[in-house]
């Protein structure tokens, strides 16, 4: 029978095969390590029950923190909705406050208009100032602001009117516009400054055109 040989030459031998005058040969540390391992069934079940548990443990770790990160991302993006909304009220008042200086602006060119002498109705610098103010009105047009309707003897709306003063002996009904003191303005269908107006007042008993109070039954 040959002599079987390992790869590096030597005569093969077994691990237990003793050697060195009937001694055994030392074993390595991956032969130890080898013995060492517990292969048996209930070993690996219980293994990998255990890594079972730790899979869900992480798996529940996971979704805590994904859904820590989505309250985040929903708090920050409800916190930039309000800083937008915020900022752009911001803007819209101080755009308001501008647009009301600049109707202080046009309350005096209508004043001026109004009250130009009539021996310069054709002059060309009184057209000029009257087409400087076509342009103001078209400016605010253009933002969106708009005359609020007001005329003598159309009905007083407190929404939209502020009454100064009431007059007596108008010949109007109570309540209707006598006169228009300043024109008011919208600003995107919003109320931004009412109209300044005198209204009728109530005709005083016994004025003329006022209704007699009834005359109660005498008693029988």
């Amino acid at each position: 029978m040959p002599d079987p040989r390992n790869l590096g030459g030597r005569p093969f031998r077994a691990p237990d095969q003793p050697t060195n005058g009937g001694r055994r040969a030392p074993r390595t540390r991956a032969e130890e390590r080898i013995d060492e391992l517990d292969v048996s069934p209930t070993k690996l079940l219980a293994d990998i029950e255990l890594l079972k548990s730790e899979l869900e443990t992480t798996k529940t770790k996971a979704d805590e923190y994904l859904a820590g990160l989505q309250r985040e991302r929903a708090e920050f993006s409800n916190y930039r909705r309000r800083t937008a909304e915020e900022r752009e009220q911001m803007l819209g008042l101080a755009g308001e406050d501008l647009i009301r200086k600049v109707l202080a602006i046009a309350d005096d060119f209508d004043l001026a208009i109004d009250n130009r002498p009539g021996d310069l109705a054709e002059n060309g610098w009184v057209e000029g100032v009257a087409a400087i103010d076509r342009k103001l009105r078209a400016l605010l047009d253009s933002e969106g602001v708009k005359a609020i309707e007001a005329e003598a003897g159309a009905p007083f709306d407190p929404r939209r009117h502020e009454a100064i003063a009431t007059v007596p002996a108008t010949g109007r009904g109570e309540g209707e516009i006598v006169d228009v003191v300043r024109r008011g303005y919208t600003l995107r269908e919003r109320v931004l400054r009412p109209a300044l107006v005198a209204v009728a007042a109530a005709p005083e008993p016994g004025a003329e055109g006022a209704e007699e109070p009834a005359t109660p039954p005498r008693p029988n």
